[in-house]
């Protein structure tokens, strides 16, 4: 018997790999890039990132506060910024359905505390 030579190497297994590897990759970068509380966040036409160390308060749906994913209480959130370095950045990320009561009483003990670069994090409109 003759052996038949390949006329052409089957690529379809090796894309179909490769697609699930680009898929598990793009859901772990996303679950890293956005934290693990999860915070539906409001639409705005430009953002800016730095890369200093940055602070970060985040407000859920149900007005539940974290400070760096640490669950606080209103009260003792000003007790504990007062501490950081006043030119530290410090990102507010709101749910877009919190109470807008409760997103003015954390910035306002933000202000309080003297914060000189604070942001409110959103998402680009598209």
């Amino acid at each position: 018997m003759e052996e038949k030579e390949f006329d052409y190497i089957n690529v379809i297994p090796l894309v179909d790999v490769m697609l699930v590897l680009l898929t598990i990759v793009l859901m772990t970068s996303t679950f890293i890039a956005t934290g693990m509380i999860s915070v539906s966040l409001p639409k705005a036409s430009e953002t800016q990132t730095e890369a200093l160390k940055r602070q970060i308060i985040s407000i859920d749906q149900s007005g539940v506060i974290y400070f760096n994913s640490t669950k606080v209480a209103l009260q003792e959130l000003g007790t504990k910024i007062s501490d950081i370095d006043k030119n530290t950045p410090l990102i507010v990320r709101a749910d877009k359905d919190v109470a807008l009561q409760i997103f003015v009483d954390v910035l306002d003990i933000v202000n309080s505390q003297g914060f000189k670069k604070v942001a409110i994090q959103t998402e680009r409109k598209g």
